[in-house]
């Protein structure tokens, strides 16, 4: 049976969220694949979601960012954590290298991990990277220009992508000029169904009641304006954390029977950042986005580009959204037309599967 290595960054689900769909079409092609998923995104997350045999091994695989809150990049933390993470880079390459021979795998993919890549080559293992942003790219936006350890650490990672035989660039995506052979791909998206009634009935909703989902992917958002949310009078709210008492207009998804993905594809409007997963899912299912930037993180752009071309999309300023100013843009949003273009077909996880399958 052949065995496929997963490296998977743990920064927030989206890159999880962008290999579970890849493997699942991979293994409609190869009988009897099993993954190996070296990742911190918790085991929690693949349950229910892959559907081939797979094993979770636990191990850090890149930094990312040092966020407080997802709308909050910490710069200074994101660089002091990205140094100590290549103080030991010796020893972390030595292990990674050392897992992949004893796992025996015929394929290494990354998402994108570069300290991965590097151990798949050093391991002489083909390994493939599929990505819609790399590292380096990120922490160019944050780098100082007079700082000679930032740039050296930034020629680091550019110099362990470069060992990938491949990168499949996931669309949307910037342009990505780290690996010597890179194919561009669809977008990847496997949006559930709508459940639209269901969820009223659940929530009892009054006939001029919308649902709005704020959901801001893996990294949880430190506050809410509850307050202001539960004067929102025509507007319930759909949020992942606890609620407090004396909240009739706020739920906790915890306590609906619905998965994050079905609830995407049933509520009448989402609440996010421009993250990978939800804006491709919300144009695919032809969503309203009513959406909060960050204006410092590489693949944001391409993202808001995609979805003011083929979906429905407002843009909410970070003070707006933390003084819960917010009725005035649910409204414009949810009126907003459906675009004349039609999305691309999310052919992505069809296409990666495709280019993968040769290399097994």
């Amino acid at each position: 049976m052949p065995i496929i290595w997963c490296a998977i960054s743990g920064h927030g689900f989206g890159h999880a969220a962008q290999v579970v769909p890849v493997l699942n079409a991979l293994g409609n092609l190869v009988p009897g694949l099993t993954a190996i998923l070296r990742t911190t995104v918790p085991p929690s997350f693949f349950e229910n979601r892959l559907t081939i045999p797979w094993q979770h091994s636990l191990a850090q695989q890149d930094i990312g960012c040092i966020q407080d809150g997802p709308l909050t990049i910490n710069i200074d933390a994101t660089w002091v954590a990205h140094q100590h993470f290549h103080e030991t880079w010796d020893v972390r390459l030595a292990n990674e290298v050392a897992a992949m021979q004893a796992a025996s795998p015929a394929l290494v993919i990354a998402d994108t991990p570069y300290l991965a890549i590097e151990a798949g080559s050093c391991a002489h293992i083909p390994t493939i990277a599929l990505a819609n942003l790399t590292w380096d790219l990120v922490l160019k936006e944050y780098c100082h220009a007079t700082d000679h350890s930032h740039q050296q650490l930034i020629q680091h990672i550019r110099k362990s992508y470069a060992n990938a035989g491949m990168a499949l660039r996931i669309t949307p995506a910037p342009t990505i000029d780290a690996f010597s052979n890179v194919i561009d791909i669809g977008p990847i998206a496997n949006p559930n169904p709508p459940e639209r009634n269901r969820l009223a009935l659940a929530l009892s909703l009054a006939p001029n009641e919308k649902i709005v989902l704020v959901g801001f992917g893996g990294i949880a958002l430190p506050s809410l304006p509850l307050e202001q949310m539960e004067q929102l009078h025509h507007y319930r709210f759909l949020i992942d954390s606890p609620i407090p008492p004396g909240y009739s207009r706020i739920h906790s998804i915890k306590t609906l029977p619905f998965s994050f993905k079905a609830l995407l594809a049933s509520v009448d409007l989402i609440m996010t950042k421009p993250g990978y997963g939800t804006i491709v899912e919300a144009v695919a299912l032809q969503q309203p986005v009513l959406y909060v930037r960050r204006y410092n993180f590489v693949d944001e752009q391409p993202l808001v580009d995609y979805l003011h071309r083929y979906g429905r999309g407002m843009e909410l300023s970070i003070d707006d959204f933390v003084k819960g100013r917010w009725e005035a843009a649910l409204r414009t949003v949810l009126d907003l037309p459906t675009p004349t273009t039609p999305p691309p077909s999310t052919t992505g996880a069809t296409d990666a599967a495709t280019i993968l399958a040769k290399s097994l």
